[in-house]
């Protein structure tokens, strides 16, 4: 086996049209953790107790942080919540468009969508 030079993913990029209001959104909705806002200008957002960052990036452009298999979107960030009714419930009541909670194999996700349409998942 080789030897890895890398340990650990440290941040994620997504493309946002309205930096602060998305920030909010990841914020208040989401309850991550908003670490700046820099001048250049991007969000940093903490997720959970980790190393691990979101970084919005505000654009004008058509893009998306998620990819498309056989003409569908299909999401490229997944997150984990032990309280995976408790926070599809949320999201609804925040009017976040949200899938219904699905089952394979013993795990549960479902998936949602950011304000800017990023297409997201979460499982347990």
């Amino acid at each position: 086996m080789k030897k890895s030079f890398i340990n650990q993913v440290h941040y994620i990029r997504i493309p946002v049209k309205g930096l602060g209001a998305s920030a909010q959104w990841y914020t208040e909705v989401l309850g991550l953790e908003l670490v700046t806002m820099t001048e250049d200008p991007y969000a940093i957002i903490k997720v959970g107790e980790g190393s691990f960052l979101l970084v919005l990036v505000p654009t004008e452009d058509d893009t998306f942080a998620h990819f498309t298999k056989d003409g569908e979107p299909a999401f490229s960030i997944g997150f984990t919540s032990p309280d995976l009714v408790d926070f599809h419930q949320h999201l609804r009541e925040n009017g976040v468009e949200v899938d219904d909670i699905k089952q394979d194999d013993g795990h549960s996700y479902f998936h949602f969508l950011d304000p800017n349409g990023n297409k997201l998942q979460v499982h347990w």
